[in-house]
Parts: C-alpha cells; sequence; structure tokens
C-alpha cells in the first residue's frame, strides 16, 4: 500500500532489456517513509524537514506516506503481511511492543551515541530486551487547563502544584454552583487515564513479569472510585448531559472550569474569548503525570540500514526538525536540552508553559502488552458499563483482570 507504481516503467524497461542494469542502479537510494502524525495540516512542515536532509544528503531520497491515524496501523500491519513494509515508519508508544515482540524492527542501537540528545525516559521508552528497535520522536502530556474567570466568580484560588484530586473536587464544586450551565471538571474515565490514575495511587497493573494482572488489587479499585466520584458529586457532566458537547467545545464556551486533556489542545483554545492556563495534574498518594511518545523505526527488510538509520536520527534529533516542530506547535521533540524550547515557553497563552516540562519530573508510560488493543478495548468496555451505573469499580475491575490474564499468556 505504501508501494508508489512510479517504478513500474522502469521494472518493464529492466525485464525488456531497455535499460542497463547498472545504469538503472544509480540515482540516489531511495526510503519509503510512512507515518501517521503529519496527515494533511502538517505536510508542508514534513516536506521542510524532508527537503532540509535531503540537501544534506543528495545520495538519499525519502518518500513520505501521510496516513490518517485512524487507519494506520491496519495498513501498516497489511504491508508487512503483504512483505512490502516502508523502509521507516512511526510507532507510538502503545503499539511498539507489539511490533518490536514480532522480529520486524531493526536495531538500531549502534546508532545511538553515549551522549545521545534524547531525553532518557524516551530513550528507553522503546528499547525491547535491551535493544533500541526505535528511536523517539515527540512526546506529549497532559495537564489541568483551567478557566481562570470561572476560579475568580466562584471565588477559589488557582490550582497549585501540590493539589490533590479533593482540591480538584472541591474546586470543582464552587465553580458547579456558578450555574446549571457551568461544570466543575471534565476527567473522561477511558483506559488512558485510569492507567494514570492507579499510577498515582501505587497500582500496578502487572507482576513484575507481567505474567499477572494485578489492576483489582484495592489502590486500583480506590482509584477508578475517584474517577467516578467526579459524576457522583454532579461536578462533571456524564455523556447524556454533554448531549454530544465534546468537553473541548464545552472549556472554549466558557461552560467548564477545569479540562483534563492534552497539550496538544492548546492551539484550539487560543480561541476562547477569556483567561486561561495550565496547571500540573492533581495527583493521589503521590504525583504521575502521561507520557505518550511517539518514535521512529525502521524495518529489517530494508536495502539500505544505514540510510534508513540516518533518516530516522535527522527526523529525531535535527535542528531544523526541532525548528520546524516548534514554529507549528506540531508535537514536541524529545529532546533533554531546555534550551532548545525557549521560542516555545515564551508563547502565551498559557503562561505556565513550564508545566509541561515540570510533568517529565514524574513520567508514567501507559502499561503495554503485545495484545495492546485488545486490553484497552477491555478496559474501556468495562469503563463504559461504570458510567452507564452497570458496574461498580470494584466488579468491573475483578471482570477486567479475569479476561486480561489470558491476554499475558499469549
Amino acid at each position: 500500500m505504501f508501494r508508489k507504481m512510479l517504478g513500474l516503467g522502469l521494472v518493464i524497461a529492466l525485464l525488456l532489456g531497455l535499460i542497463p542494469a547498472a545504469q538503472a542502479q544509480e540515482g540516489p537510494v531511495v526510503l519509503r517513509y510512512a507515518n501517521f502524525t503529519a496527515g494533511e495540516d502538517r505536510a508542508e512542515e514534513l516536506d521542510q524537514i524532508i527537503a532540509a536532509f535531503e540537501a544534506e544528503n543528495p545520495n538519499i531520497q525519502i518518500e513520505p506516506y501521510n496516513m490518517p491515524f485512524g487507519d494506520y496501523f491496519t495498513m501498516l500491519q497489511a504491508d508487512f503481511a503483504g512483505g512490502e513494509p516502508p523502509d521507516v515508519f512511526e510507532l507510538n508508544y502503545e503499539n511498539f511492543v507489539a511490533f518490536a515482540a514480532n522480529d520486524v524492527l531493526l536495531d538500531l542501537s549502534e546508532y545511538v551515541s553515549a551522549d545521545a540528545p534524547y531525553y532518557p525516559q524516551a530513550l528507553a521508552a522503546f528499547q525491547y530486551q535491551d535493544k533500541q528497535f526505535a528511536l523517539p520522536e515527540t512526546f506529549s502530556t497532559v495537564v489541568l487547563f483551567y478557566n481562570k474567570d470561572l476560579f475568580d466568580q466562584a471565588g477559589v484560588a488557582y490550582p497549585t502544584d501540590d493539589w490533590t484530586w479533593a482540591d480538584a473536587l472541591e474546586a470543582a464544586k464552587a465553580i458547579r454552583a456558578l450555574g446549571p450551565d457551568i461544570w466543575g471538571i471534565y476527567s473522561p474515565i477511558q483506559f488512558w487515564e485510569f492507567y494514570k490514575r492507579a499510577a498515582q495511587n501505587n497500582c500496578q497493573f502487572f507482576n513484575e513479569d507481567k505474567t499477572e494482572s494485578l489492576i483489582n488489587a484495592p489502590e486500583c479499585v480506590e482509584a477508578l472510585q475517584v474517577m467516578v466520584s467526579l459524576l457522583e458529586e454532579d461536578v462533571m457532566p456524564d455523556p447524556a448531559e454533554q448531549a454530544g458537547v465534546s468537553n473541548s467545545e464545552m472549556f472554549v464556551a466558557g461552560q467548564l472550569g477545569m479540562d483534563l486533556t492534552g497539550i496538544w489542545m492548546m492551539p484550539a483554545y487560543q480561541e476562547a474569548e477569556f483567561n486561561w492556563d495550565i496547571a500540573l495534574e492533581p495527583g493521589l498518594a503521590r504525583k504521575a503525570y502521561h507520557f505518550f511518545s511517539n518514535g521512529i523505526a525502521v524495518s529489517t527488510t530494508t536495502e539500505h540500514p544505514a540510510e534508513a538509520a540516518a533518516w530516522a536520527q535527522f527526523m529525531t534529533s535535527s535542528q531544523t526538525a526541532v525548528e520546524v516542530r516548534l514554529a507549528a506547535d506540531w508535537e514536541l521533540p524529545t529532546l533533554n536540552d531546555m534550551s532548545l524550547f525557549e521560542s516555545y515557553l515564551a508563547l502565551t497563552p498559557p503562561d505556565n508553559r513550564e508545566a509541561v516540562f515540570q510533568s517529565l519530573e514524574a513520567p508514567v508510560p501507559p502499561p503495554t502488552i503485545a495484545k495492546q488493543s485488545e486490553m484497552q478495548d477491555i478496559f474501556d468496555e468495562l469503563l463504559n458499563a461504570v458510567i452507564a451505573g452497570e458496574l461498580d469499580p470494584e466488579t468491573a475491575l475483578n471482570m477486567a483482570k479475569e479476561q486480561i490474564d489470558p491476554l499475558l499468556a499469549q
């Protein structure tokens, strides 16, 4: 699917003997690069990075395949199954283990120097069995967006770094009291939030060797109950009360005091006609923050491993890639040099962009297994039942353990 048909005429000419083989092999190395983060919105920015790379490496040509995220992994798996995977391709952290476990990723360890510029947590995220099977490309995290005007109207102090979820609940109650169409907070009850909230309460998803899930332990049940309490206390709208309006739309409309969501929402929230800022997410027994990361991997079947690795390095750590990404607000590079982010930190709103990097002090990557999508589907189905009031947190997590443990043995 990722392979273009532009070379068909050349193949026919070779077969007919119209072009000598030696002549046909001349020209730059062509690398097929599949990705899901550029899409249509960032295609121009990706082309800028490609142009800079090709200017420095005239013997290498990059053919980008910008795919929508919803179709990307289905198409990528189909290409691997058909024996024609791209040379270089993006992987998100959640799907990385499944690919690494199937021996389709080139070991890039030799291309990572001791002084590699990557943020250590991101570099480690793309290691499997002590080998570097992808280079970290970007990271994102989740923070607490808050409407300063609603806080002022409710007479509530703004969130601080040491806030707990109990503090957030009390603030949400005061904001909810401002009117029937004003809600205190939105914090989704789904896998992506539960795994992190569980970590905040010292809940372990699995035992040490991932042969058993531990998600029905008391600490896990308590964490889920804290999430559900926002509905029970009527400070967060349930699906019926949202009536198809997203939390982001509610926040921009000034109907939401706090919105727990990703930093990728900053550009969309620029249109809000009120004062807003961000803060670190509240904690439970401890602090723990989302750590999402995308990486760039190389297929074991590529005919040009060195060139493919060079492109992966350029896309993940070059000055050009950093400048283009920050100028476009296109995710954040996973580099361990804060001086690179001065232009990003200077942008307002929000004023407190430092919170994005403060969250790196206690990052928690998503729990991953080879059967990742199956595990996430199990969680989301059961959590939806909790939201609907069909299951209580303890019953839901007991059922989750029963269904997830068999996946760990596969």
